[in-house]
């Protein structure tokens, strides 16, 4: 782990490791150091509470926690540290993910641990949500997480103007080719 982190991502086990790419991508887009640990709630929980220390001690702002099933993970690193806690349920077949959505949003009071959508979605939405409560006190950041969405509008009305210039036939077998959408249904 560095001196001196942004963020702390936490991960219950190795078969996480695909969901939290994402949330690396966007951390490194905004410049935000990180440190990336395998820890289960379950079954290494004082290694999971050594993890949780070293964070703090490396001056990390916000914890993000990537778990599926029981998806116990964001709530126990809630119950250790008064950092904010970022949960990413993780998709899974059991009973359709809503297990670990269910188990991240339904923390007792006094134990709050911001939730996001399930899968790639949600853990790149972690490391927006990081990104947005670190600039609250840093102001290059905000100018960053600005041209973001600057960005995504522009991208949306350029869509909206090929739509417009293609017609919707040859529009969708344009997003077929680029591979943006799947036709089948």
């Amino acid at each position: 782990m560095n001196n001196k982190i942004d963020v702390a991502i936490i991960i219950g086990s190795s078969s996480d490791l695909v969901s939290v790419t994402e949330t690396i991508e966007v951390l490194k887009k905004f410049k935000l150091s990180y440190s990336l640990n395998i820890a289960s709630a379950h079954r290494t929980h004082n290694h999971l509470k050594q993890c949780i220390k070293l964070a703090e001690n490396s001056n990390a702002k916000v914890f993000i926690a990537v778990a599926g099933m029981s998806a116990a993970l964001p709530g126990i690193i809630a119950s250790e540290t008064i950092l904010p806690v970022i949960g990413v349920p993780v998709y899974s077949k059991s009973l359709s993910s809503f297990d670990s959505l269910f188990s991240i949003v339904q923390m007792p009071k006094g134990v709050p641990v911001a939730t996001v959508a399930i899968g790639k979605a949600g853990a790149a939405n972690a490391a927006i949500l990081a990104a947005r409560i670190i600039a609250v006190t840093a102001d290059n950041l905000k100018v960053k997480l600005r041209n973001f969405k600057d960005k995504m509008s522009d991208d949306i009305i350029k869509e909206d103007l090929k739509l417009k210039e293609y017609g919707l036939k040859k529009y969708l077998c344009l997003l077929k080719k680029s591979k943006k959408i799947d036709l089948k249904g």
